[in-house]
């Protein structure tokens, strides 16, 4: 990609993508991050994309509304099966978020065993393609994110059990499609690790490092030619990294 294509087609839904993504992730990273469940997002974005694939494997039309209502099933019925797990065997959550991810992630694997293009699809649901998100896109990836800001502001501290895993799971629905697992790992768990000793204004500094990461990662693959995804991960994660030291001195975490 050359700078021709550094305009408002290009750079516009990429930006706008990365906004509703950070919209719900990072407060929701923050509940993860104090929950201590960890690789959650990894778990739930793996079973989201397994419901992409399987969709798509039994002929459902990639763009069209099955696939959506195929992943987000996919991701609420693995969201309702760790909630239950939660109430009855607590101490093993994190073993058994880490044992749901692999599964997702062989199952996937074997979906597309026999598909010449199984390794193009799942590279796009590991590393995205938020460059060609379109606006089309957008507009139902918005909608369903201004509700969940709603539950999110509305349950607060209360935020809970199916309420959390299933407002968790709607939003790693919306947010794997738009820009990929590896990026939605990034986007929940390093703002909200890089600003833990903040103790005034952490929210808006989530969002700001959040945003300062997909902006600088995406002006560099577009000057670069590289893949867009992959460095806004390494952007948003070195900048979390010097927000994190430069916080860190002398201070508790919160």
């Amino acid at each position: 990609m050359n700078l021709e294509g550094l305009d408002a087609s290009i750079l516009g839904p990429a930006c706008v993508a990365g906004a509703i993504v950070l919209s719900t992730h990072v407060p929701l990273g923050q509940q993860v991050l104090r929950r201590g469940i960890i690789f959650i997002d990894l778990a739930i974005a793996q079973v989201a994309a397994l419901g992409v694939i399987g969709a798509q494997y039994v002929g459902i039309e990639e763009q069209g509304i099955g696939v959506q209502l195929a992943a987000a099933g996919a991701a609420v019925l693995g969201a309702l099966g760790l909630s239950w797990t939660d109430k009855r065997w607590p101490h093993y959550q994190e073993p058994l978020i880490g044992t749901l991810f692999v599964l997702a992630a062989t199952g996937a694997l074997l979906l597309l065993a026999n598909n010449p293009h199984g390794g193009e699809h799942l590279k796009d649901l590991l590393v995205g393609q938020i460059l060609w998100v379109s606006w089309h896109q957008l507009v139902p990836a918005a909608v369903l994110s201004a509700v969940l800001l709603g539950v999110i502001a509305w349950r607060r501290e209360r935020l809970d059990g199916l309420w959390f895993y299933g407002a968790f799971a709607l939003a790693i629905t919306v947010s794997v499609q738009l820009v990929g697992v590896y990026l939605v790992f990034t986007t929940l768990i390093v703002p909200a690790i890089a600003t833990r000793y903040f103790k005034r204004y952490r929210l808006a500094a989530c969002y700001a490092l959040g945003a300062l990461g997909y902006a600088v990662g995406l002006g560099v693959s577009l000057f670069a030619d590289l893949p867009p995804g992959p460095l806004v991960v390494c952007c948003m994660t070195a900048l979390g990294l010097v927000v994190l030291l430069l916080s860190s001195r002398g201070r508790a975490p919160t």
